[in-house]
């Protein structure tokens, strides 16, 4: 709707943006910089972060990073998981038709790892996103799934995507157990006041901008209410763009940005 008016030639702040054009933050590097480690030292890596602060964006460009002949990324993302349901997707994805009893698929997978990476020179790499939403027996079952060879090695690598409360729960003396197999801990935050502006000039760029669209006072302003979380960012700069088309705005102002920002006041 508002693409033309602002000369845009693709929607600006889309969930759906290449990889390649994500805003390379200093926290985004660093993340990528040490997800890229754990998996060529195939360990198991706990990343964290508040909601919308990239945390399945960053899985999202180390799988885009990762050479395909010789990494094979195993993602799951699902509320509800079980240990049954966990085994049966990654035997799938892995090409394989699952055993029906947890035990038995759980065998069937950890053949398929070592298959894959001592005669087919192709590493795992699995990723379990919504990790906060596990149940106690589920963290159990990935403890067990990092048993490989009485810790003497492993054909994989694992992270272990969640928000903030999974870092909590994973300091109970309850977890202590697959808290000390966690060999990478990293916590996503929200953007500097200095990036957040940074970040929709990259948008914006991307998206085919000619020309700064956002005063500083209105960037300011976005910087307050998101507190630097790029998801926020990302609704809150469609919302105003939206309002700034209505009003027939070429520059969003300190006063568009308010107005925009009327709606999301009751989820603040």
């Amino acid at each position: 709707m508002f693409e033309a008016f602002y000369g845009f030639t693709t929607t600006p702040f889309s969930r759906q943006i290449a990889p390649e054009n994500l805003f390379p933050s200093a926290q985004v590097r660093e993340t990528l910089a040490r997800l890229n480690y754990l998996v060529r030292t195939r360990g198991f890596g706990l990343l964290t972060g508040e909601v919308g602060a990239g945390k399945s964006t960053a899985v999202r460009a180390l799988s885009h990073q990762l050479d395909p002949a010789r990494y094979r990324v195993l993602y799951v993302s699902q509320s509800g998981l079980t240990p049954r349901h966990l085994y049966r997707e990654l035997c799938i994805q892995m090409g394989l038709k699952p055993a029906f009893h947890a035990a038995d698929a759980r065998r069937q997978l950890i053949e398929a790892l070592w298959d894959a990476y001592k005669n087919h020179d192709k590493q795992p790499v699995i990723i379990i996103d919504e990790g906060h939403l596990l149940s106690a027996a589920m963290l159990e079952e990935i403890r067990f799934l990092t048993n490989f060879q009485m810790d003497a090695a492993s054909p994989m690598a694992l992270i272990l995507v969640g928000q903030t409360e999974l870092r909590h729960r994973l300091r109970l003396q309850t977890f202590e157990a697959i808290a000390q197999r966690v060999n990478l801990r990293f916590h996503l935050s929200g953007l500097s006041a200095q990036e957040t502006k940074a970040y929709i000039e990259h948008h914006l760029r991307v998206a085919g901008a000619k020309h700064a669209l956002f005063s500083d006072e209105a960037v300011a302003v976005i910087y307050h209410f998101s507190k630097g979380i790029p998801r926020k960012i990302n609704n809150i700069c469609t919302a105003c763009l939206l309002d700034g088309f209505l009003q027939e705005k070429s520059i969003i102002d300190e006063a568009t940005a308010r107005r925009a920002l009327g709606e999301f006041e009751d989820d603040s």
